[in-house]
């Protein structure tokens, strides 16, 4: 975050985690090792699967963290923190552990994405910013790739700077689109800050400046013979717009021997346009022009398009995708799950009357089971920290909402899907590149069965509990309404 705009960012944290620091020094159990668990409730747009994403931001923040002489200034200012508090602060860092899923992972409601192990203040005052980068990244992640899934092949650009919550929001917004699948952006900065390529031609504005949209048409094709993409719906896209491109090809660019060219609509019914226009284009000899879509697009009227036969090769989707429009909220949480006492990991539970929000206790491993032919994704598997699992022999493994509806794995590889991040404050883990995190990405949605990747009513993902995580749980449930 600071590679871009120079804030510490160690006080956008809420209040309370302030508050709680303060109480927890002063009540004697600041170096009390506890464990949080960050994970969501529900997937977006009602999906079968999320993907995970924003850890590098996380890291940069972790590695960043510290007080400055203004920030200890402001809450001696409060009057309600000790002096005994601000003094500590004045030499904060974090020192603990860190597990977490790769950016890039497919990942599923109630299983840790991010596991914190560290003293109380600390892996309090981390709550905050890991939760803003981890959702908002993973909501965009997630509604990216249902987009380019949509598209099917075709290349997806995200163009929704103009209409994001925020320079944040549409800087980050770009890099974790990427990573859902998209094959580049519309936001420069994106591209000199994380190197995801930047696209993009002309607006309306081009086409009204000149005398005529042909003068408008060659005269870029002039400027950039090698990448004429032309706007042609400012006027009327198939009396004028169409043709004025292809006279321009013929003039600019077909002297010159260049064959790569393109179009691009923004309005209109893009169904019928393109096939229209694709005609056209074809029988001009221009067969190897591209037809790019714009226009409040998302993963539906993708698919819808297609279906009905629209010619596009690849489309610009903005604020649809940026916004996560359709389901604006990716509901990450950040909960205690186990703190240590004389050197033993102690399980600690949240229970509420709303069965969604009872939390699963404990310090935890997560497994992904995959079939050993098919190489697909059967069900994840979620265990003590002490636990190991034998994936050489059969495992009954049950529906979390469904307990009575089981299935056993066999003939299965088990494959652990967090990772060190820190230990003992220190970064362990080589962030991978953001073309790695993107092919990564691919390659595990592709271990995902169809009646999960599909839009609508998608299959149940197996995430089960082990028999001994499961009986800690209900121990636990049965002593808190005992």
């Amino acid at each position: 975050m600071e590679k871009y705009n120079g804030l510490n960012y160690t006080m956008l944290c809420d209040f309370y985690e302030l508050t709680m620091g303060n109480g927890y020094f002063e009540s004697g159990v600041k170096d009390t090792v506890t464990y949080f668990d960050l994970f969501f409730r529900t997937v977006p747009d009602q999906g079968g699967f999320a993907i995970a994403a924003g850890l590098e931001q996380a890291v940069d923040y972790i590695q960043n963290l510290h007080f400055s002489d203004e920030d200890i200034a402001y809450l001696r200012g409060k009057g309600i923190f000790s002096e005994g508090f601000l003094e500590y602060l004045k030499g904060f860092k974090f020192t603990g552990d860190i597990w977490a899923v790769p950016e890039g992972t497919p990942v599923f409601p109630r299983e840790p994405i991010i596991t914190v192990r560290a003293p109380a203040i600390q892996a309090q005052l981390l709550e905050t910013f890991l939760l803003l980068t981890i959702n908002h990244q993973s909501l965009i992640a997630t509604k990216a790739n249902r987009v380019v899934r949509a598209a099917d092949g075709r290349t997806v650009l995200e163009f929704g700077s103009r209409r994001a919550q925020g320079a944040d929001a549409a800087i980050l917004g770009a890099r974790a689109a990427y990573i859902g699948g998209c094959g580049g952006t519309a936001c420069a900065l994106t591209d000199q800050i994380y190197g995801v390529p930047a696209a993009g031609t002309m607006a309306h504005a081009w086409v009204q400046m000149f005398p005529s949209e042909l003068d408008a048409f060659r005269a870029y094709c002039k400027i950039y013979p090698g990448n004429a993409v032309l706007l042609v719906d400012t006027y009327d896209t198939l009396r004028r717009g169409v043709p004025d491109a292809i006279q321009a090809f013929n003039e600019v660019l077909k002297p010159l021997g260049i064959t790569k060219c393109g179009i691009r609509l923004d309005s209109g019914d893009l169904a019928y346009l393109t096939r229209q226009a694709r005609k056209m284009l074809d029988d001009a000899g221009w067969t190897g022009c591209t037809i790019t879509c714009s226009n409040s697009l998302d993963e539906h009227l993708i698919r819808e398009l297609l279906r009905q036969g629209a010619c596009i090769d690849s489309f610009g989707v903005g604020e649809r995708l940026i916004t996560s429009r359709t389901s604006p909220v990716f509901d990450g949480v950040y909960k205690l799950v186990a703190v240590e006492k004389d050197g033993e990991v102690v399980p600690k539970i949240k229970v509420s009357e709303n069965v969604g929000k009872i939390t699963n206790p404990h310090y935890k491993r997560i497994y992904r089971f995959y079939g050993r032919e098919s190489g697909m994704a059967e069900a994840d598997y979620i265990a003590v920290y002490d636990e190991a699992v034998d994936d050489s022999r059969d495992l009954v493994i049950r529906d979390p909402d469904a307990t009575w509806k089981q299935k056993t794995m066999t003939n299965f590889r088990a494959r652990e899907l967090q990772v060190p991040i820190f230990k003992g404050g220190e970064l362990v883990y080589k962030l991978p590149t953001l073309p790695e995190i993107q092919a990564y990405c691919k390659s595990e949605v592709a271990t995902l069965w169809p009646e999960v990747l599909r839009f609508d009513y998608p299959h149940n993902y197996y995430v089960d509990l082990s028999d001994r995580l499961l009986g800690i749980k209900n121990d636990m449930l049965r002593a808190a309404h005992s």
